[in-house]
């Protein structure tokens, strides 16, 4: 790591000499395998973009320059460039660096990202203000081919190709791999594309022919380039389109880039790369090595045998369990076929089977439209990622109720992917839609249980569970429902009675230990079981209410209009997520943080009702 520890920001890159560069490149790519497999973290991805990172640092003047990264999962070699190296090993840790690009961590992050298809609006937005301000400066964004399927992708390459007088460049990192494998006619043609033989040879017919039709063969060689490259349809948004290219070839990578950098106008460069580049486990297994915890460099990702499912091991099963039993039932995912637990189904039901791209909005209309034809399509989406479809939520399912059942993952606090990924906000922001069920389980059999609620149910239905294992309660293989909105009391106490929602219910039990507090199972975010609480007021002089998600308009802001509607004076404490962005970390040390832990639930309750 010689070299590489010489390298404090990009201007002392600038200063190597180019010969340099391929010794510094193993370097990086080194240290980065060490180092994730310490903390843990993204890897195939941060592999593969390696040389495209040097090589972008070493021709542009960043930070001056603005460097945007789609999604932000790539740009591990970015943050060791500029500045970061010592901090890695603090990684997606608390009070460590995030493992995603955010503004106030260096100047070198022009913009935070962590969700697909952003970065050509901000590059725009760039851009546009440079223009304004009569600066020079020149805006990347360097995007994938599997975020290139996100809708707002487009939305911006439409809007930038008609300003011809702005330093932006797009950077198409084509690897054919997202987090799932990509998918869509755009994907297709890539692929065809990078394969092809006759690309080649068009693109060096010329140097076969004597030099008087040269000027000829260069016209057939364009000719033949617009039928089968995706110069045309980026041409025709009125970028300048160059590529394919290797993007791992320095020599390639920086002359392309130095004249880039003469041009004025929207240019687009399509680069090929390869995730887990020059580390063959994750060459060979890319989806495996995306996402990953510690593990041994030598001896690769060992499997984790766990005697509990995970939450989404459950949903996985009931999705085929019920997709034998009823033949209406359609998955839909957009790409997170791993993530949500969907392998099973795609391999058993490819026919009802449907990874729709990063395109979450579609995912969402797509699937009102198979429900209006007698279809049962269950959206299988992470809770973070239904945010970004929110008016498909509301105008085309909610509105003509809808028989659609979401199954939101990682709901809740998601640990070391931080504020970017945490499903802290569907508790709010789906219980003021009207029709909608929302339901929250406690424990394994539960999730399950209340997926087949949600199915039978005739509209639309959100069941919110979160990332990881449960307390280990047995799972019935049955299809056993629960009445839509009915609690259940888990422990007789006193004066206090605890109202917790999902996965707050294990804590709640323990610290009702201590209290001698009645806990009620709420199971139902939206409808509440009025009927219950009503009881509930009668007999106890104070409320709690616990949930992982923010107290702002949340679970137990609900109970607390219910109450004031129904004219009942009874004080309500509201423990949850406090109305700020929660950091990276382990869950457990964020529950114990905001005293979401049986311990910091009894210290805040006695704090609030020492009598009692």
């Amino acid at each position: 790591m010689n070299l590489l520890s010489t390298i404090n920001d990009p201007s002392d890159l600038r200063k190597l000499q180019r010969s340099q560069l391929d010794r510094l490149a193993a370097e990086l790519r080194e240290f980065i395998i060490q180092s994730v497999s310490r903390t843990g973290g993204h890897l195939s991805s941060n592999l593969g973009t390696i040389e495209l990172t040097i090589a972008l640092h070493y021709v542009f003047n960043t930070p001056v320059d603005r460097l945007v990264w789609d999604v932000g999962h790539q740009s591990y070699p970015h943050k060791i460039l500029t500045g970061r190296r010592e901090q890695m090993k603090t990684l997606r840790q608390l009070n460590g660096m995030s493992g995603f690009p955010r503004r106030s961590e260096s100047e070198y992050d022009a913009f935070g990202t962590a969700h697909s298809s952003t970065s050509i609006s901000a590059a725009l937005g760039m851009a546009m203000a440079a223009r304004l301000k009569e600066e020079t400066y020149h805006s990347i964004a360097v995007i994938g081919d599997g975020a290139l399927t996100g809708g707002m992708a487009f939305e911006a390459l439409n809007n930038a190709g008609v300003y011809e007088n702005i330093k932006m460049l797009v950077i198409l990192n084509d690897n054919d791999m997202s987090i799932s494998p990509p998918v869509g006619a755009l994907n297709r043609h890539l692929a065809r594309l990078i394969s092809g033989k006759f690309y080649t040879a068009a693109r060096n017919v010329g140097k076969m022919l004597p030099t008087p039709v040269q000027e000829i063969a260069k016209r057939l060689e364009e000719h033949a380039k617009g039928m089968i490259v995706p110069a045309t349809l980026f041409e025709e948004f009125g970028f300048n389109y160059i590529g394919p290219i290797d993007g791992h070839d320095l020599d390639s990578l920086i002359p392309t880039l130095q004249n880039l950098k003469q041009l004025d106008g929207p240019q687009f460069l399509h680069v090929v790369t390869k995730k887990g580049q020059g580390y063959k486990l994750a060459e060979a297994d890319p989806i495996l090595y995306h996402g990953l915890g510690k593990f041994s460099p030598e001896e690769g990702v060992k499997p984790v045998v766990s005697a509990r499912p995970a939450y989404t091991d459950v949903f996985g099963k009931w999705l085929c369990d019920t997709a034998f039993q009823d033949n209406r039932l359609v998955g839909i995912t957009p790409a997170m076929r791993e993530g949500s637990g969907m392998v099973q189904f795609a391999s058993q039901y490819p026919d009802r089977y449907f990874d729709v791209g990063i395109a979450e909005q579609h995912a969402v209309t797509f699937a009102a439209g198979l429900a209006c034809e007698g279809l049962k399509p269950v959206v299988a989406i992470y809770s973070t990622f239904l945010q970004r479809a929110y008016d498909q939520l509301i105008h085309d399912v909610a509105l003509q109720n809808l028989d659609v059942t979401f199954a939101l993952d990682r709901a809740g606090l998601v640990g070391a992917d931080g504020a970017t990924h945490a499903g802290n906000y569907d508790m709010a922001y789906l219980r003021c839609i009207p029709n909608m069920v929302i339901m929250a389980p406690a424990d394994e059999n539960e999730s399950r249980q209340m997926l087949s609620t949600a199915f039978h149910y005739n509209g639309p239905a959100a069941v919110r569970y979160p990332r990881g294992h449960g307390p280990g309660v047995p799972v019935s293989e049955d299809f056993a429902t629960i009445p839509v909105g009915k609690a259940e009391k888990r422990r007789e106490g006193r004066t206090i009675a605890i109202l917790a929602f999902g996965s707050m219910l294990a804590p709640a039990l323990q610290a009702a230990e201590k209290l001698d507090a009645t806990v009620v199972n709420m199971r139902f975010v939206k409808p509440l079981d009025e009927d219950l609480i009503l009881e509930m007021a009668e007999t106890h002089t104070a409320f709690v209410t616990l949930e992982e998600g923010t107290i702002a308009g949340g679970a137990g802001a609900a109970v607390a209009e219910y109450l004031s509607e129904a004219g009942i004076t009874l004080p309500v404490m509201m423990l949850g997520l406090p109305d700020e962005f929660i950091e990276h970390g382990e869950v457990g040390q964020l529950l114990s943080l905001h005293r979401l832990d049986a311990d910091g639930i009894v210290e805040t309750i006695r704090e609030r009702f020492p009598a009692e």
